[in-house]
C-alpha cells in the first residue's frame, strides 16, 4: 500500500474507492469487498446519500478503524458556519463513526450555481472555519476542499488558521489541469483525482484504448496509473468487485514519452452525464 503524507503528517493511501452512484443499501457490501481486496481508503460525500451504508461497511469489514481512511464532504449547499458544523455532526451520526479521516468542502459554489459569477468567497471562509473547529475538536483528522480553483484556494489561504490539506479535482486523461495541480503541490496541498476514468468516457477514446493495449493493461488501469504518475491520489469509483481488483493491479510503468502523449489529449464530453455540473464543461 503506497501513501502520500498530508502537511499535518497524516498518511493517505494513494488508491481509494470512489462511491458516487453506489446506493446506500449496497454501499456496505462495496466497502467490505474493497477492503478484502486491499483498499484502505474510501471516499463518500453527504451528496451521495450513502454515508450510512459506507459507515456500516466500515464497521462490518473486520479491519481496525485506525487502519482505514474515510473521506466525506460537506454538501455544496451548506454555505454558513452553522450549516457546515451541523452537517459534519450529521455525517458522524449517520456513519456511526467517532471521527472522519478527511472532510472536504464539496464545491466552492452550490451545484445549481456551479462556476457562475457569484464565487461565495466570504461564505467559504465561514464553512472553512467550521471545518477548522471540527478538526481542533478531533472530529476530523484532516480537512480540505474539492473542485476549488486557484482563486478559491487563495481566498482560503489568506484567511485560514489551518491551510487546506487536500484539493479533490476532476482529473483524467483528456482533462489534466496542470497549472492548478502544480499550484496545489507548491502550496503543500495533496491533489486527489476523482473520475480518473472520465466517468467511462475514456473507454471510448481510440488513443487511450491503443495505449492500454500496448501495455497489456485495461483502459481503467492505464487511466489510474496516469493520475498516480501526476502525483495525485486516485479515486476510481465502482461497486463491481472484478473492477475493484483490476483497478488495484498497477504493476506496470508508463514511459515518459507516452505520458506526454496522454497529457496532450483533450476531451471533455461526458455524453449523457454532461448534465452533472462537474461534467458540464464549465
Amino acid at each position: 500500500m503506497k501513501f502520500q503524507t498530508l502537511c499535518n503528517g497524516i498518511k493517505i493511501p494513494v488508491l481509494g474507492l470512489g462511491t458516487w452512484f453506489i446506493d446506500d443499501d449496497k454501499a456496505d457490501k462495496a466497502v467490505i469487498s474493497a477492503v478484502k481486496i486491499g483498499y484502505r481508503h474510501i471516499d463518500t460525500a453527504q451528496a451521495y446519500g450513502n454515508e450510512r451504508g459506507i459507515g456500516a461497511g466500515v464497521k462490518a469489514c473486520g479491519i481496525p478503524r485506525e487502519e482505514l481512511f474515510i473521506t466525506s464532504k460537506v454538501a455544496a449547499e451548506a454555505k454558513t458556519y452553522d450549516a457546515a458544523a451541523k452537517s459534519i455532526d450529521e455525517t458522524l451520526q449517520k456513519m456511526e463513526l467517532d471521527y472522519i479521516d478527511l472532510m472536504l468542502i464539496h464545491s466552492p459554489q452550490p451545484w445549481a450555481e456551479w462556476r457562475d459569477e457569484k464565487r461565495y468567497f466570504e461564505e467559504n471562509i465561514q464553512v472553512w472555519k467550521a471545518l477548522e473547529d471540527a478538526y481542533k475538536a478531533g472530529k476530523i483528522k484532516a480537512i480540505g476542499v474539492s473542485n476549488f480553483l486557484m482563486d478559491d484556494l487563495e481566498n482560503l489561504l489568506a484567511h485560514c488558521e489551518i491551510k487546506p490539506m487536500v484539493n479533490q479535482l476532476l482529473i483524467h486523461i483528456g482533462n489534466t489541469p496542470a497549472e492548478l495541480i502544480a499550484y496545489c503541490q507548491e502550496q503543500g496541498i495533496v491533489v486527489e483525482a476523482y473520475s480518473p476514468i472520465a466517468h467511462g468516457e475514456a473507454l471510448k477514446n481510440e488513443t487511450i484504448v491503443e495505449m492500454a493495449q500496448k501495455y497489456g493493461v485495461s483502459v481503467p488501469q492505464l487511466c489510474i496509473k496516469y493520475v498516480l504518475n501526476l502525483g495525485t491520489v486516485a479515486l476510481p469509483k465502482t461497486a463491481n468487485v472484478e473492477h475493484m481488483q483490476n483497478n488495484a493491479n498497477l504493476n506496470f510503468e508508463i514511459s515518459n514519452e507516452d505520458m506526454d502523449v496522454l497529457k496532450a489529449l483533450n476531451f471533455k464530453d461526458y455524453g449523457e452525464y454532461s448534465l452533472f455540473p462537474v461534467f458540464s464543461g464549465k
